[in-house]
């Protein structure tokens, strides 16, 4: 009994040291950067450095009431990130045009109408960059309806400083 006590506690004090935290680093950069956005807001392609490594980030920000199901939000910024990151290490190749349809739909009798609007926005590439990820999305604290958006990828290690 006192062996299987004893085996049950270490067993527990094993699981709460492996269990610390997912990704710290990651937490702690991106946490850095929303404080950064807070201060200033910026948008664009940047290259921050962190005593360790250096970060490709991709920023923007959508209004939220423009998509109907979260998913394509998502969907789109991943989109506008590539392309943002694309035409800064490719060059100003890219356009983007937004296009938008409106229906008009009538009962029979004719009396009440009904106008939808949708908007397209297609975006046109020529090259492409690998893994830019999401790190942090969230809702500023200065305008609710929007959504920034960070991606990043991280560059290489930090030169040594001596």
């Amino acid at each position: 009994m006192r062996k299987l006590s004893f085996f049950s506690i270490l067993l527990l004090y094993c699981v709460h040291i492996f269990a610390q935290g997912y990704n710290e680093d990651q937490t702690a950069f991106a946490n850095f950067l929303k404080r950064m956005y807070g201060q200033t807001k910026f948008e664009g392609v940047k290259i921050v450095e962190d005593y360790d490594h250096q970060y490709f980030i991709s920023v923007l920000s959508l209004e939220r009431s423009l998509y109907k199901k979260q998913s394509d939000m998502f969907r789109v910024a991943q989109v506008k990130a590539m392309r943002q990151a694309s035409e800064f290490v490719n060059g100003g190749t890219v356009s983007s045009d937004a296009v938008i349809r409106t229906t008009e739909t009538k009962d029979p009798a004719g009396t009440k109408g009904e106008i939808s609007v949708e908007t397209v926005e297609r975006i046109h590439s020529v090259g492409f960059v690998q893994g830019m990820e999401l790190l942090i999305s969230f809702t500023p604290a200065a305008d609710d309806t929007q959504t920034v958006f960070i991606y990043s990828r991280k560059i290489e290690a930090a030169k040594e400083k001596k």
